[in-house]
């Protein structure tokens, strides 16, 4: 960053330059995350001087999935920032060790334990933290479910389906059901959604996954319209490939380029400060106007990615391949590796 300047003239030029440079701030690492949609830029240079600490100021922030990954780095950059985090996922003693930790940095977080399978469960959950809480300002649909699986693989398979919806849906669905009356009789509040740069470069072998993740990105966009005028903000992240245990089991990947989960965090802070409608890795925002263009041109691009990357082992039926091994992290060769580069971040 360049020095300020001094003086009367100083004040206008570095009034005009901050908004700017935070309006081009890469975000994530190396500038992967840069969002290329117009109103982002927008969002970006009218509030250029927000900060996390302002955004979160007084806010009681509720994330799902906290306990690890994307969501334990998001609840511990918020709660550094000085927000309350509810801290919700299914297992007690992670959350509890987490609590400690923010605690131990000066931070403010509150565990509320939840099975988002069981929507009698969620309903419990949003009672619970009214009560305690009072309300709740920003919500971070974070937890999710991934399957990359072939549909030559998943004929028999519904169940893959039902599980990536439940969680991935109609989860989320009913926080939102339980909290957005509160949001809009206050005139304020913002519901981040965590989609995937997969529901926009429509990646094969995930069907199970986008599908769950494309239902909740056009609901609330249809939502957004009806509360528009509430003060309510939707905001959907079509996250890039993370490296989080969720992956682990598809062992190609760890050639893929990825985010930390640090990283991650850093866009979900991101979507909290500025609150833009979308936020979207450059591949993922030129992929979503090529299909627009030439669906025909990506089915072509897709098919040769999936023949490029195949099924991992753990993704086949008993028999022929109960556990991936170590050694199967390669399959792809040289072109598969260097597509992996060119499309890097999206989900194969």
């Amino acid at each position: 960053m360049a020095p300020s300047l001094p003086g009367p003239f100083g004040d206008i030029v570095n009034t005009i330059r901050r908004p700017l440079e935070a309006a081009t701030k890469p975000i994530g690492a190396n500038g992967r995350y840069r969002p290329l949609y117009p109103l982002n830029l927008v969002d970006r240079v009218v509030n250029g001087s927000r900060t996390l600490e302002k955004a979160v100021d007084g806010k009681i922030v509720l994330v799902t999935g906290a306990s690890s990954g994307i969501g334990e780095a998001a609840a511990r950059q918020v709660a550094a920032a000085g927000g309350t985090v509810l801290l919700v996922a299914r297992g007690r003693e992670k959350l509890e060790e987490l609590q400690e930790e923010i605690a131990a940095a000066g931070g403010t977080s509150h565990v509320h334990p939840c099975d988002l399978t069981d929507l009698d469960a969620i309903d419990a959950l949003c009672a619970d933290v009214l009560a305690a809480h009072g309300q709740v300002d920003v919500l971070v649909n974070n937890a999710g479910r991934s399957i990359r699986r072939s549909v030559a693989l998943s004929y028999d398979r519904f169940h893959d389906y039902e599980r990536t919806m439940q969680l991935n849906y109609f989860a989320p669905l009913r926080l939102i059901l339980r909290l957005l009356p509160g949001m809009r009789e206050r005139g304020s509040g913002q519901i981040v959604n965590m989609s995937s740069i997969g529901v926009q470069t429509r990646t094969p072998r995930f069907g199970a996954y986008i599908a769950s993740k494309a239902a909740l990105d056009t609901l609330c966009d249809a939502l957004q319209a009806e509360v528009h005028n509430d003060g309510v903000r939707f905001t959907t992240i079509y996250m890039a490939l993370v490296r989080t245990p969720m992956i682990a089991p598809t062992t190609i990947y760890k050639r893929f380029p990825t985010l930390t989960p640090e990283q991650a965090g850093e866009v979900v802070s991101e979507a909290i400060i500025f609150r833009p409608r979308r936020l979207s890795p450059p591949f993922g925002s030129i992929a979503s106007f090529a299909d627009a263009i030439s669906p025909t041109l990506m089915d072509t691009i897709r098919s040769q990615a999936y023949e490029l990357f195949p099924d991992s082992t753990s993704a086949k039926p008993k028999g022929e391949g109960d556990k991936e091994s170590e050694t199967d992290d390669d399959p792809t060769g040289v072109v598969g590796r260097a597509f992996a580069q060119v499309t890097r971040g999206v989900h194969w």
